[in-house]
């Protein structure tokens, strides 16, 4: 579980409400129709711009990603590559199925070893999962990126709504009130979707992008080498290069140790 997403949403609503509460009623903060303008709005721009499916799929990514994710340093990926081309030196190719790993991506590549997949073969496969899984969250990051651009924009849209409607109705007090409340409400509305939740999000689905094409690279590569049976200090020398600089004398030390 992402603690940090938890984290910022709660703080982020609880430094809302608490201005809503030290301010006034919350109840006044409510306006059924400035959410329909915001929600409603934000939704249907979204939908134009990607199919319905892309959409659904990018909820249920992005509720995922943004609340289960689970970061993994690659130096952790290096050892674990290393320990598994020692599996496969003194047991072959089949000794890696009886192997547990954590990552969906290396367990795919330990079953093609172990299916007797050539090493041409085995690289197409593992490259075209990772582009398109690349692609998925990419996708999601746009949607979610479209949500947080369209949200404000309806806010606006409410605003001027309202106006309108206060302008229209000056001779009659009673009407001010609501006009004024969609006016103000459908901005308020389109901040918070957009900045508490939308924007960041998407910018969360861009770092796990980033995070999946060089954590996804590192076993491709080193799933290659395992299938020729290199040794473990050739596989780990190779894929230090990796990590940055100052996390290399880390992997050489566990090495050594």
């Amino acid at each position: 579980m992402d603690i940090a997403t938890i984290v910022g949403i709660l703080a982020g609503t609880v430094v809302v409400a608490l201005a809503i509460f030290v301010g006034g009623d919350f109840v006044t903060f409510m306006n059924l129709p400035s959410i329909l303008i915001v929600v409603g709005g934000a939704m249907a721009a979204t939908i134009i711009r990607f199919p319905i499916s892309g959409v659904a799929s990018a909820f249920v990514l992005g509720g995922r990603i943004a609340f289960t994710h689970k970061k993994v340093e690659p130096r952790e990926l290096i050892e674990e590559v290393a320990e598994l081309a020692d599996v496969m030196r003194k047991k072959g190719p089949l000794g890696l199925e009886n192997v547990q790993v954590g990552d969906d991506y290396l367990a795919k590549g330990l079953q093609h070893i172990a299916d007797g997949y050539d090493s041409a073969f085995i690289r197409e496969l593992l490259e075209r999962e990772r582009d398109l899984n690349l692609e998925r969250l990419e996708e999601g990051q746009r949607i979610f990126k479209a949500i947080g651009d369209s949200a404000p924009a309806f806010g606006m849209i409410g605003t001027l709504v309202g106006l309108v409607q206060m302008l229209a109705n000056m001779d009659d007090p009673s009407s001010i009130g609501p006009a004024m409340a969609i006016a103000l409400l459908t901005t308020l509305y389109g901040a918070v979707i957009a900045a508490l939740i939308a924007l960041p999000i998407a910018d969360k689905l861009a770092l796990k992008a980033r995070t999946e094409e060089i954590n996804q690279t590192l076993i491709l590569d080193g799933i290659l080498q395992i299938r020729e049976a290199k040794s473990p200090s050739v596989i780990r020398e190779m894929l230090i290069a990796y990590l940055p600089e100052k996390n290399r004398q880390e992997v050489e030390a566990m090495a050594a140790a």
